[in-house]
């Protein structure tokens, strides 16, 4: 169906069971790869989504319905009761008579701007002052229009512009294909940091306390001074402190990446879902500034959506320039007529002589044409504007790409920078807890190295998650995030 996301995993297959297992209390190990399948399968918004290129789809069959051939009849029945006065005599006399008449037949208007019409009719007559009479007809009726109306492109662009509405929805579905995928996947790595972010607290947590137990055996024998506690005591207070904040981002992170891959998990309790996959960073990409901009202008659908846009309101302008012609009209309407006292002898009488024929022109014109040129002007007005908007719309994307690819090398970098820091900082922590045993440093020192440490181990951690949203934003700014991910919207 029209709308309909296909998708192949580009890593892992999804594995059935994972998803079974959100139905109870047990563990639920989803990948990256498992929660983009996963979202695309139940996130509520694209399914809402995918409705918009069916309905754009219906509106072109309606279009398409205006060349359909229409089959007609009609029926009726007459009764007269009149006086009338003879011509010859001038006497008054009464007049009572009925009369019958049915019609069938097939009318078609093509795109020539020609309405052809076939019928076959019957009329059945009978009075008190003439003998029953049956007449039979068989009529062709064709008009041509020859100035407004005329030709396939004024009379076929109401059918392209529903294809071009059809083509720009899928476009439209696209975009917003991309975008939840570069939310789920950016969504489950900031839930991966989150966690990461956890077990450094914890751990530098467990390290503080083991630090505060020493201090305070040193003080029982006399080694340190009883003050040296209040440092300690702080530095637990403190790391319990970042512990209770950092559980907090990540239940957030959790709920937000479960309303994205499958909103009924919100409900599993939060020790019941693991994300497995973990934000290593294999290769770095190269990437080329003018090769990514010009990937963008051709794939990015907001742009290809915006071109469907200005081809559209050109087709408008033929409609509105046309609209201001007069309405100009050629008409032919040929009959054979037959005649006899009963139904089956008036059909039998059509080779007969009788037969009628009329051809004629018709013409109008609105004086003034007000009501046409203002439509004109607003169509190729809206044309004007659509280009320019389209014009703006490649300056964005060149800066939204831009941008991309800059926070891309800084997050590059920082992923070296922030390793250094961290091994640095590990040195340096080594060397002030070997003079705090020799008695040359404080605990205080110790607890400020050691937080140093515990803030360039997170900031290690947020550099490699920062690369790997970076690479996706790149990704979706230049609009090639589904082939990149092995993904397709039907069309």
């Amino acid at each position: 169906m029209t709308g309909r996301i296909f998708a192949q995993c580009w890593m892992s297959i999804f594995m059935a069971s994972a998803v079974g297992a959100a139905t109870n209390s047990a563990l639920v190990e989803v990948s990256l790869e498992e929660a983009v399948m996963l979202g695309l399968k139940n996130n509520r918004g694209l399914r809402v989504q995918q409705y918009e290129p069916v309905i754009a789809g219906a509106y072109e069959s309606i279009e398409r319905g205006i060349f359909d051939p229409e089959l007609f009849a009609e029926a009726a029945y007459g009764k007269e009761n009149a006086t009338e006065v003879s011509r010859s005599t001038i006497d008054q006399f009464q007049v009572e008579g009925s009369e019958t008449e049915g019609t069938v037949g097939v009318r078609q208007f093509l795109a020539t701007g020609t309405e052809i019409e076939a019928a076959v009719s019957t009329e059945y007559s009978e009075s008190n002052r003439s003998p029953e009479q049956q007449q039979a007809r068989v009529g062709l009726t064709v008009t041509q229009q020859l100035l407004r109306g005329l030709g396939p492109s004024v009379n076929l662009a109401g059918v392209r512009q529903a294809e071009i509405d059809t083509e720009a929805s899928q476009f439209e579905l696209r975009g917003y294909t991309e975008a939840l995928i570069a939310d789920i996947e950016t969504t489950y790595w900031q839930y991966v940091a989150a966690r990461e972010a956890i077990n450094v607290f914890e751990k530098s947590l467990e390290i503080a306390r083991t630090q505060l137990e020493e201090v305070e055996a040193r003080i029982e024998v006399g080694d340190l001074p009883s003050n040296e506690a209040a440092a300690a005591n702080a530095e637990v207070a403190l790391r319990n402190q970042n512990l209770i904040d950092a559980r907090s981002l990540l239940t957030e992170q959790r709920y937000t990446l479960m309303r994205l891959v499958k909103p009924d998990w919100l409900a599993t309790p939060a020790d019941s879902f693991k994300a497995i996959s973990r934000p290593t960073v294999d290769a770095v990409i190269e990437t080329d500034v003018n090769a990514s901009i010009n990937l963008a202008l051709l794939s990015r659908p907001e742009i290809r959506e915006a071109e469907l846009r200005v081809r559209r309101g050109k087709l408008e302008t033929v409609v509105t320039r046309n609209g201001r012609l007069p309405k100009l009209e050629l008409f032919i309407n040929l009959g054979k007529t037959g005649y006899a006292d009963a139904f089956k002898e008036s059909f039998e009488d059509l080779d007969g002589p009788g037969y009628d024929a009329t051809v004629g022109i018709g013409f109008s014109q609105a004086l003034g044409n007000r009501t046409a040129r203002g439509r004109d002007l607003i169509a190729r007005t809206e044309v004007l504007k659509s280009e320019e908007a389209l014009a703006n719309l490649r300056d964005l994307v060149r800066f939204d790409v831009l941008l991309a690819l800059n926070e891309l090398d800084r997050a590059r970098l920082q992923i070296s920078a922030t390793s250094q820091t961290r091994v640095y900082r590990e040195q340096t922590l080594q060397a002030e807890q070997d003079r705090f045993e020799v008695g040359t440093s404080t605990a205080l020192d110790v607890a400020l190295t050691q937080r140093d440490l515990v803030d360039s181990q997170i900031a290690e951690i947020r550099a490699r998650v920062a690369y790997l949203n970076a690479r996706v934003r790149l990704y979706l700014a230049e609009g090639s995030l589904l082939e990149r991910r092995g993904l397709s919207v039907a069309r």
